[in-house]
């Protein structure tokens, strides 16, 4: 049975004086990222040259959407049983002042299916399926390079929305027994974009293909407008020399600790 307390459509989306009030910045820089030396008495090593040359760019958060559920399950792979071509996602989460990399944080992400459904939600994209509460949604803990790595499927899309992907960073959290998180403090709400070429192959799958709703694009999504662009484009590596072997996704996010 579908929930529809919390919203039929992301379309509607808007950003509140709340959601663009906190500080995060987008740090470009490749796969992973390092700690930036302090000090001029400390040796430079390689990894440290590499985020002192990161250019770190202020950027407003994403809206969190309709679509959130508390107390996801913390885990590296989120996929269950969800059909998809494959995503291994690579997120680093640094300081923005340091670039320091952000040991023990949790890397939180949530998106729906190929078929534009969210679990907790299934139905409000049109489609009947299955519906946990829990597919596609989780999250890991950084270790002391800052890096999160979760495994998942390529996104689908629903109406009035391009395809991404949310994600939240919390410090501080309770881990609980049945595997799940409580508590903590959030430091970011954004969202993570994918290429629009890449994203047009992926369609084309029949996995996707069976989506009966238009896809938008990134140009005619107004979230993505209004700041998607400088927040979470995904670096997006081929695993394979077709489509279906999946992509490796990363991305450096920074935020003020």
């Amino acid at each position: 049975m579908t929930d529809t307390s919390r919203g039929t459509s992301e379309n509607t989306e808007k950003e509140t004086p709340f959601t663009i009030g906190r500080r995060t910045v987008l740090i470009a820089t490749g796969a992973t990222a390092a700690a930036l030396t302090v000090g001029a008495a400390a040796p430079e090593t390689p990894a440290a040259a590499q985020a002192a040359a990161a250019v770190c760019t202020l950027t407003k958060e994403m809206t969190e959407g309709p679509y959130y559920l508390d107390g996801q399950l913390v885990r590296a792979d989120i996929s269950e049983d969800k059909t998809g071509i494959p995503l291994e996602l690579t997120l680093t989460v640094v300081d923005d002042d340091t670039c320091a990399p952000l040991d023990n944080a949790l890397v939180e992400i949530w998106h729906c299916d190929a078929l534009g459904e969210y679990s907790g939600f299934v139905g409000n994209n049109g489609h009947d399926e299955p519906d946990n509460g829990t597919f596609l949604r989780g999250g890991v803990l950084t270790g002391s390079d800052g890096v999160a790595r979760i495994t998942t499927v390529y996104p689908g899309w629903y109406r009035g929305r391009c395809v991404h992907i949310h994600v939240k960073v919390h410090t501080d959290v309770t881990l609980t027994d049945d595997g799940s998180f409580t508590g903590g403090q959030e430091l970011h709400t954004g969202q993570l974009f994918f290429d629009e070429t890449i994203t047009t192959r992926v369609a084309a799958l029949a996995t996707y293909a069976a989506n009966t709703v238009p896809r938008t694009t990134l140009a005619q999504d107004g979230i993505y407008d209004d700041g998607g662009a400088a927040s979470g484009l995904l670096t997006l590596t081929a695993l394979g020399s077709t489509p279906s072997a999946g992509y490796a996704g990363t991305l450096t996010l920074g935020v003020e600790s």
